[in-house]
């Protein structure tokens, strides 16, 4: 059992129209810790009807919330906000246990997490509307913005508390109720913030959470509920893909938060010290199971040398075990599963030629574990330059001009997050503009955060979550035409 100053937020229960409820079935599932392989608990383990009478909640819930006044809206979301951070070790220890990242880190989300509460209880208040000049005088054109309606989430397990505050904060400030299906592997975050929701005052049906393993059963739910008008996806280009095309039989709102392969170039005139904190923090936080990772790291070939031995020498530094222990750097990842897929990627880069800087791969301290790999020589024909490695591999490319260099880095259909050092100020300007990516960190390796427009172009999705851009995804605009002005 965890020790929780506040053991009221370890729910096993998921959480619709304000009650804690077990799966009609009975059935249940287990979370389990990934350091260990032990079960952390047995979750109630819903599907489809359940999902359908959360919506139905939502729905019932929406007229009443969508009319309350902002000011109040944004006070419960502060509330919740402050109930978070006072909460914040305890949801740490939750974190860990399900995902397995270090304690530090799982402590750095429920912030970071309870940072977009705070901002869009903010905004709520800013949600302006226009005035346009009319075509005659006798005409006057005014547009409004309102509540798109009922809103529902699928979650990864890779950020389990961030990844809801993300898209619930926006969604409840604007005033639409929300159903969130957080992942299987980590449901104990969710279901904790939804406590933390009840004591703030969210009202019943306004915040939903329905945990279950059934994740094609939940998700047609509710892609095919015609109550649910905005539909919020973070994961696979290949499912977002396929719950797009779901939700286009009844034409939902969505945004879409897919796969990366982010490039991280180091120029020749870097601080290349400074390029190596950089890609440590970038690549290897959270064991690189991160949708802006740096997945290929390209340096210019008069300072890969240096480069190299540098970064392999910082990676040598990290230590892994499991994320309750002290100092640790690297906890374990998500599922075996996982470390076989990483596994592969690296075989087929030694096959192809790549050369062991650093040389890790699966550990003795469990099967989840896999020690950070430095790889070079690494090119264009090994998959992992195409494929997310979401793993703690690092891929060397080496390059020579700038032109070859963007070139490179828009060779995929991903456009999330990108990444170069540089101390030249019109390379800077020619390689951001350049960079086919929604994001671009020059000479910083941590971009996000909740001021932020954070979300991809190309494959990688649509919409924005964060900044003051992120309300307008839970937001429908109205024009208002008044006639006979003039008389």
């Amino acid at each position: 059992m965890l020790k929780l100053k506040n053991p009221a937020l370890l729910r096993s229960q998921s959480y619709i129209n304000g009650q804690w409820v077990d799966a009609d079935s009975g059935d249940t599932f287990d979370v389990l810790d990934p350091a260990t392989g032990k079960v952390v608990a047995g979750i109630a383990n819903l599907g489809a009807n359940e999902t359908r009478r959360a919506i139905e909640a939502a729905d019932k819930a929406w007229p009443a919330w969508r009319d309350t006044p902002v000011k109040e809206r944004a006070k419960i979301l502060r509330r919740w906000y402050d109930l978070i951070i006072a909460n914040a070790d305890d949801l740490a220890i939750i974190l860990t246990a399900e995902q397995g990242k270090p304690l530090v880190e799982a402590r750095g989300e429920i912030v970071y997490g309870a940072n977009y509460v705070e901002w869009f209880s903010e905004e709520a208040k800013r949600i302006y509307g226009d005035v346009i000049s009319p075509p005659s005088n006798d005409k006057r054109i005014i547009v409004i913005k309102q509540p798109v309606g009922v809103t529902c989430s699928v979650t990864p397990w890779n950020f389990p508390n961030a990844m809801i505050a993300r898209k619930m904060a926006p969604a409840i400030a604007a005033g639409c109720p929300f159903i969130a299906k957080p992942a299987s592997e980590t449901p104990l975050s969710a279901l904790a913030i939804a406590v933390l929701a009840e004591e703030a005052g969210v009202p019943a049906g306004v915040f939903n959470i329905v945990a279950g393993d059934k994740a094609p059963e939940i998700g047609a739910e509710m892609t095919s509920n015609p109550l649910v008008r905005k539909f919020t996806f973070t994961g696979s280009t290949a499912v977002g893909k396929l719950l797009q095309a779901q939700c286009a039989a009844t034409m939902k709102k969505t945004s879409m938060e897919l796969g990366g392969n982010a490039p991280f170039i180091v120029f020749d005139d870097a601080d290349i010290n400074e390029a190596v904190k950089g890609a440590i923090v970038c690549k290897y936080r959270n064991a690189g199971q991160t949708c802006v990772c740096a997945n290929r790291i390209f340096v210019q070939e008069g300072v890969y040398d240096e480069f190299a031995q540098k970064f392999s020498d910082a990676v040598n530094q990290l230590s892994m075990g499991s994320g309750f222990d002290s100092g640790v750097d690297i906890g374990p990842m998500i599922t075996t599963k996982a470390v076989k897929k990483t596994e592969s990627l690296v075989e087929d880069a030694l096959q192809k030629g790549a050369q062991t800087l650093v040389a890790g791969g699966p550990s003795t301290l469990g099967a989840c574990f896999y020690s950070p790999v430095v790889l070079g020589g690494a090119t264009d024909q090994m998959h992992l330059f195409k494929e997310e490695i979401f793993g703690p591999v690092a891929p060397l490319f080496k390059f020579s001009t700038e032109e070859d260099v963007i070139q490179m880095a828009n060779d995929t259909e991903f456009g999330l997050a990108s990444y170069f050092y540089s101390r030249d100020i019109g390379r800077i300007w020619r390689v951001a503009e350049g960079l086919e990516y929604g994001m671009v960190g020059i000479n910083e390796g941590i971009i996000s955060n909740e001021m932020a427009p954070f979300g991809g172009v190309k494959e990688s999705g649509q919409g924005r979550e964060g900044s003051k851009y992120g309300i307008e995804d839970y937001l429908e605009i109205k024009y208002l035409c008044a006639g006979g002005i003039d008389k």
